[in-house]
């Protein structure tokens, strides 16, 4: 599978490669170049060399993927670029991983060779590791290059990776659905070459599409984990400055370390409230399967739970003020010192308010989005 966009210099080439290692290796198969739009002659040159051209009009890197998986019709798919800088004498080794029992087979650029000239510096050595780091460190696939563009899975897994980014994203969107589904994946060492004609990489943006992507595909780290702290780290410092102040390490912390704190809880709830949005709406609608973080909190919590808990709030932080407005009336409406419960009562109160609707709004997500039976 071959996607292409003006690549008359080194298509035709890659296909009659890609057929004469097919033909080495001893299987069946087509080679299918997916044309993006060339304006070059690039689809006729596939089609002379010996490939079957399927047309895609939407412009991207997955779309023309999409495109191409959704044409093909054999039980095994080899994903490689159409630019000429993958080496196919690797192709035996991605089909024995198969055979052995993989279901995503990646190639490794790194554990290869890299020939000069084939990949800048900055994307060798900066971009490529910090992203595949980042990528295995939130969704703990072990593989080493999560972005080298040759790859072969089974056909039979491609409904489980659920691919739908239609830009360069896809890459790091197979590779996260396939860990996230517990499909086996494995990897080889692929020679990366020396490209011909011109690079479609941008390196600023479609590295900041793959950032975006594994951020935002991860409510927990990116919204749960966050959250959390701030939440915990405010409650602290708000309870323990309710008495009065409080000297650490001989530094005084009072009243202004105790707002800070107020600050703190309510815009780490507010955080964490959107991070379970972002979960449940995309389990519900079956995009993600369900974590260990939604099954522990549903075994907790329930919307009659969350509305007892959040109206308790409320009413604890309703008494508090009642009780200062009591003294204060008792006083004959005097002089007011009473800022640290008022603080406390604030936040309680408003905490409170947040987890009623906010448990409202979960349930409203699940009641609005369920599938009929």
């Amino acid at each position: 599978m071959l996607p292409c966009l003006n690549e008359i210099d080194s298509v035709a080439a890659v296909v009659r490669e890609a057929k004469a290692a097919m033909d080495e290796a001893g299987v069946a198969g087509e080679v299918v170049v997916v044309d993006n739009g060339s304006t070059d002659g690039s689809a006729d040159a596939a089609a002379h060399a010996g490939a079957r051209v399927v047309h895609e009009r939407r412009r991207g890197y997955g779309a023309a993927y999409m495109a191409g998986f959704a044409a093909a019709e054999c039980d095994v798919i080899v994903m490689a670029d159409a630019d000429g800088s993958y080496d196919f004498a690797a192709l035996p080794a991605f089909l024995d991983r198969i055979r052995d029992g993989d279901d995503l087979v990646m190639g490794s650029r790194f554990k290869g060779q890299i020939e000069a000239g084939a990949m800048p510096w900055t994307h060798q050595h900066i971009g490529s590791p910090i992203l595949s780091g980042l990528l295995n460190m939130l969704y703990r696939t072990g593989i080493e290059d999560a972005h080298c563009g040759m790859r072969a899975f089974r056909r039979s897994a491609l409904s489980e990776m659920r691919l739908r980014m239609p830009g360069m994203e896809f890459a790091s969107e197979m590779v996260v659905n396939a860990a996230r589904a517990g499909l086996r994946i494995g990897e080889v060492p692929v020679n990366y070459r020396v490209r011909g004609g011109r690079s479609k990489l941008r390196t600023v943006p479609d590295g900041w599409r793959h950032l975006r992507f594994l951020m935002l595909y991860s409510p927990t780290h990116l919204f749960l984990v966050p959250g959390l702290a701030l939440l915990l780290i405010g409650l602290l410092m708000l309870v323990a400055l309710l008495p009065g102040p409080v000297i650490v390490l001989g530094r005084l912390f009072d009243i202004h370390v105790m707002v800070l704190g107020a600050l703190l809880t309510l815009i780490g709830f507010q955080i964490l409230a959107i991070g379970l949005y972002a979960k449940t709406l995309a389990v519900t609608l079956r995009l993600q399967p369900m974590d260990r973080t939604l099954r522990a909190l549903r075994r907790v919590f329930s919307l009659e739970r969350g509305l007892v808990a959040g109206t308790l709030l409320f009413v604890i932080g309703f008494v508090v003020d009642f009780w200062i407005a009591t003294e204060w009336a008792s006083s004959g409406f005097g002089p007011l010192n009473a800022v640290r419960p008022a603080l406390f009562a604030l936040v309680a109160m408003l905490l409170g308010l947040q987890v009623v609707f906010s448990s409202l709004f979960l349930f409203a997500i699940e009641l609005q989005v369920r599938e009929p039976a």
